[in-house]
């Protein structure tokens, strides 16, 4: 008997693609990268310039809170085999899935317009130059790569373009850093209950669990299921099959995660080691790289600005593809980016009008921090019912058949949702 003899048929199917470890990797890989983009990188440096250390416990609580609802999110669109918004358009009601997308959208363009202001003025710390002219030349590209490239291409292209981030981890180890001090700040946080530190912390997890990051990632899963060919939905596969999908979601999960919130955390810890020490406040992710200059280098400034044009380019398409994934999924329209254009043109609409728009908002007198503040109300306000609808339908037999969630993704989900709709309050009060 040969070793595949007596094997259920998806047992005896010899995948050297999921024998790699690497190439297992990719919906959760990418959206944990995401994560991390130059809003994203201005808001930590912000926190760990104001308040040093002891601010470096919120991203270790958010991790596993993160890893939760982001996997819920990637199994409900590997099970079912359809994005978030087309789920919700069928558990809940239509005007529900059209409210929740606006918001997103909105959201979206908004957070657009700050991470392009941010890449155009890096960008000029790198190559002096016109800013604006800049901006324009980055939103082109992105959306010529979404709009033209193959998905196979395009998601190994945004796969490998993570390997960016690991820049801020190695600034970090560049700078003079007190671990000892680190170490005792996480255990024993000096935790000032005023409204800034307290507003710092609600930034921080609004910018951590985003909405815009649920829709990718449970899009990318479906995108994966389409681009190969023979895979269907795990409701109608075997058991076997289905949970070796799900163990690697776990895993990519896991590992996308830990990469959101470490570099986050490497950010901030950055931040507080040079900026706090010196006394320094800064506004945006620029302003972080050129104050690192005369403290941490000529060297590691470059370093910290080139990676901020890098992660902008990972997360430009996350957020404009997102808000389309949302609003195909309302709307009944045709998504995929493995779609030809004249396929798919109202899906493919949305990313250049989000593109097109945050790129017209920074012609108008930008305020960052403002334009970040409102990205991150709007962001707070849709996440409560987006994750309290997530749940619901991971809970769900009519959703999810014999695979809806239990024990501790439960039970962390809903810790998730809990801690957002305090985050939201909090942005209120």
């Amino acid at each position: 008997m040969t070793e595949n003899e007596g094997l259920e048929p998806e047992a005896a199917v010899v995948d050297r693609t999921e024998r790699s470890w690497l190439s297992r990797l990719g919906p959760g890989l990418v959206t944990g990268a995401a994560d991390d983009d130059p809003s994203g990188i201005g808001t930590y440096s912000q926190a760990g310039a104001k308040f040093g250390f002891s601010l470096l416990w919120t991203l270790l609580l958010t991790y596993p809170l993160m890893v939760a609802i982001q996997m819920t999110s990637a199994r409900i669109g590997r099970v079912t085999g359809k994005g978030l918004a087309s789920n919700i358009r069928a558990f809940g009601s239509t005007w529900i899935v059209v409210s929740l997308v606006l918001l997103l959208a909105t959201a979206n363009t908004i957070n657009i317009a700050a991470d392009l202001a941010a890449m155009g003025a890096a960008l000029h710390l790198l190559v002096p130059g016109p800013t604006q002219l800049y901006v324009i030349l980055i939103g082109a590209f992105s959306a010529t790569l979404q709009i033209w490239l193959p998905y196979d291409s395009y998601a190994r292209f945004l796969k490998w373009l993570t390997l960016v981030l690991f820049a801020y981890i190695a600034v970090a180890f560049v700078v003079p850093v007190d671990w000892r001090q680190v170490a005792v700040s996480i255990v024993r946080p000096k935790a000032a209950l005023t409204n800034d530190y307290l507003s710092m912390v609600v930034a921080v997890l609004g910018t951590t669990i985003s909405p815009y990051l649920f829709f990718w990632q449970a899009s990318q899963e479906v995108e994966e299921l389409r681009s190969k060919p023979g895979e269907r939905p795990l409701r109608w596969v075997s058991s076997f099959r289905a949970y070796r999908h799900l163990d690697r979601i776990t895993a990519d999960t896991w590992i996308g995660m830990a990469v959101s919130n470490g570099v986050g955390f490497f950010i901030m810890l950055t931040a507080a080691a040079t900026l706090h020490v010196h006394g320094i406040e800064i506004q945006t992710s620029a302003d972080a790289a050129k104050a690192l200059a005369p403290i941490a280098g000529h060297l590691a400034a470059l370093v910290f600005a080139a990676a901020i044009v890098g992660t902008g380019l990972l997360a430009l398409p996350v957020l404009a593809g997102s808000a389309a994934y949302g609003a195909a999924g309302a709307f009944r329209w045709r998504s995929s980016l493995s779609l030809h254009l004249t396929l798919a043109r109202e899906f493919y609409s949305v990313i250049l009008v989000a593109i097109v728009g945050g790129v017209a908002i920074t012609f108008f007198p930008l305020d960052p921090v403002k334009a970040l503040y409102w990205s991150a109300i709007i962001n707070g306000l849709a996440a409560v019912p987006v994750m309290v609808v997530v749940m619901l339908m991971a809970s769900s037999q009519r959703v999810m058949g014999k695979f809806v969630i239990t024990g501790m993704l439960r039970a962390g989900g809903w810790l998730a949702t809990a801690l957002m709709a305090v985050a939201a309050v909090g942005m209120f009060l």
